[in-house]
């Protein structure tokens, strides 16, 4: 006689299986033509199992980028601020372009008119890199190389504010150098002057 199915376990392949349905069509048809139908069809599941456990297509994308996204929590520390930032801000850049960004850009524009979403894009995979990079450059300010008094979240929105910039208008996405000149820029205007 054999043993009933274990539900946690079929509930979990359930879940992989609309989370990988969900990636493969946001990488196919963009997330404007994402369905909670299509990715119930390809998940073999129904739409009734996907909506037990997300509100909405948005949410779902939201899980998927959860999983998926590389973005450090715990800052490097190479003694390279300039290096440090660019690695982190890369990473954001990675999330938001090919084959990612339709699922990226997607959750983000949702999250403009759904507050729900908002939020917990921003607890979810906002918040954790803001707290990363303020905790490097309150490191850098703790040893001089920041102005004591610079204020770490408005340099946080002059790192952060071009990415997203340049995303919301299709301007493309900030290439290596771009990031080089920008992280320049905001650390000059954040740096000490030197002692005469």
């Amino acid at each position: 006689m054999s043993k009933a199915p274990n539900p946690a376990r079929r509930s979990e392949s359930s879940r992989r299986a609309i989370l990988a349905a969900t990636g493969d069509l946001c990488s196919e048809a963009g997330y404007g033509r994402l369905t909670i139908e299509a990715i119930a069809a390809r998940a073999g599941v129904s739409k009734k199992t996907i909506y037990r456990w997300w509100p909405s297509k948005g949410a779902v994308v939201l899980e998927l980028l959860g999983e998926t996204a590389t973005i450090a929590t715990a800052p490097p520390d190479t003694g390279d601020l300039a290096a440090d930032l660019h690695t982190m801000l890369t990473e954001i850049v990675d999330m938001l372009t090919p084959p990612r960004n339709s699922a990226g850009t997607g959750v983000i524009s949702e999250a403009l008119h759904d507050p729900d979403l908002a939020r917990d894009l921003r607890e979810r995979l906002i918040q954790p890199g803001i707290d990363a990079f303020k905790q490097r450059l309150r490191r850098a300010q703790e040893t001089g190389r920041l102005h004591p008094d610079a204020d770490l979240d408005v340099a946080l929105d002059l790192l952060y504010g071009p990415i997203y910039h340049r995303m919301a208008l299709h301007l493309g996405m900030p290439d290596p150098d771009y990031l080089r000149t920008l992280i320049t820029h905001v650390l000059r205007a954040l740096t000490p002057p030197a002692p005469h």
